[in-house]
């Protein structure tokens, strides 16, 4: 009956978690961005949908991988009346950030058993600055969020079946979301690690979530080598790599306004940049030291992943390479976030947390002292930047346009020429929206019907 009552109280927290996370990406979104529809969202996966319904457009690829979280959300937005679409694609996508908040909350105990750290630790993804810029708030970025929460699922060690299988199902719905969670396949060997004093046969929970990973990173694999992609791949320079990382993931985790960071750096040299990255070094290697080695295992691949998830990008796409070596003073002073920075400075941040509790949590030891002072000004340093960059603020959806007012306007259009299809305003590219869905359940007046 303890035990009952122990999971109850996870799990009841665990659900408070998801709720707060998901409401403070809602709100950081700002009201105009959550009522517009974004890239695919409103063009491929919605032509997709469709087209070809449900089933066949789940493990459809595109962009040479699979996107099965994206796609479920797309299907259950049509499903509702379209005026509202892009405000439950948005709703939905904040809610599945607030889902992978809950899970780091669940799955770090192992490691931050106290809550309160533990908490910081799960709002990362939520309050990292430059997060709700391009890729919080909408379905075709949610595989960021899932390459967040990966490293936390393959190195979980489950204490009991029911959670093993729980653990492996959304391992597979991560993986055919993100190929690049396989990134963090070496840390299975954490999950197959026994606990002390436990049965040798303990170890077989961890083979749910390691046959779900194999195969769901085997059709990942396959479907990046049948299908086309059509991005161009990069070559950026080493000195691009490293500039545009201390530029974009590293600024953008303290401080969205990255023109201010630019202009910073004008000011001041470019140690206002290198300064933090030694910092952080510190923290995080303070903690591989005295941290345990399921710990230290964490901090290293949240770290390396950050810098690695970085270099991927721009060389596996020539478009997300700024050049930031060549910038003058105007470019420093006119960064933009990048999306391909967002997930990059999550898991910086998450890393550097990590490494905080870590020094926090430390006990015996002459240093005990100085590390939780440490620990403690990394976590009130995170806490600082959230606070300071938690309202709605500039985004590539904070100018519109407005999902429903364009569809609620031309009801009228389509009761009078049903076969028509609308061409819908979204950003960056328009929807095309056929009368018969916007038709769909209502009644004779052209308002939803009951």
């Amino acid at each position: 009956m303890r035990a009952l009552r122990s999971v109850g109280s996870r799990a009841a927290t665990a659900l408070v978690v998801a709720v707060l996370a998901g409401t403070l990406a809602w709100y950081r979104l700002g009201p105009v961005a959550r009522g517009t529809a974004w890239a695919e969202d409103a063009g491929v996966f919605l032509r997709e949908r469709l087209r070809y319904g449900f089933e066949d457009t789940l493990l459809r690829p595109y962009a040479g991988y699979l996107h099965v979280v994206p796609r479920l959300v797309v299907d259950v937005a049509v499903s509702r009346p379209v005026e509202q679409y892009a405000l439950t694609v948005s709703a939905l996508s904040c809610a599945a950030v607030g889902l992978v908040a809950a899970g780091v909350f669940l799955l770090a105990r192992a490691v931050v058993p106290a809550w309160p750290l533990r908490i910081v630790l799960a709002a990362v993804p939520v309050v990292v600055p430059v997060v709700p810029y391009e890729v919080s708030g909408n379905a075709a970025n949610l595989h960021w969020f899932a390459l967040v929460l990966a490293p936390w699922l393959l190195a979980h060690r489950a204490r009991s079946w029911w959670s093993a299988v729980v653990v492996a199902v959304v391992a597979t719905a991560v993986v055919l979301t993100e190929p690049q969670a396989l990134l963090f396949t070496p840390l299975l060997v954490l999950a197959w690690w026994r606990a002390p004093g436990s049965p040798g046969w303990s170890v077989l929970r961890a083979l749910p979530v390691t046959v779900a990973t194999v195969a769901a990173g085997a059709a990942q694999v396959l479907t990046a080598t049948t299908s086309v992609r059509e991005s161009r791949p990069g070559g950026p320079a080493v000195a691009d790599v490293v500039v545009g990382y201390l530029l974009q993931p590293l600024a953008g985790s303290w401080d969205r306004r990255l023109g201010v960071v630019g202009h910073a750096v004008v000011a001041h040299g470019w140690v206002v940049l290198v300064a933090p990255t030694v910092a952080l070094v510190l923290v995080g290697t303070a903690a591989v030291l005295v941290g345990s080695w399921r710990a230290r295992a964490l901090v290293v691949a949240l770290g390396l992943g950050s810098v690695v998830v970085w270099t991927a990008a721009l060389v596996a796409n020539a478009s997300a390479d700024g050049h930031w070596t060549d910038l003058d003073v105007a470019g420093l002073q006119s960064q933009t976030p990048s999306r391909y920075a967002a997930a990059s400075a999550v898991l910086l941040v998450s890393s550097a947390v990590l490494a905080a509790a870590v020094l926090v949590q430390r006990t015996g030891g002459a240093g005990r002292l100085v590390g939780a002072a440490v620990g403690w000004c990394v976590v009130t340093a995170v806490v600082a930047a959230a606070v300071g960059n938690v309202a709605p603020a500039a985004s590539v959806r904070a100018g519109g346009p407005e999902w429903e007012p364009q569809v609620s306007a031309r009801v009228g259009l389509c009761r009078a020429e049903p076969d028509l299809v609308l061409d819908v305003l979204a950003q960056p590219w328009d929807a095309a929206v056929p009368c018969w869905l916007v038709l769909s359940g209502r009644g004779s007046s052209g308002t939803p019907g009951r």
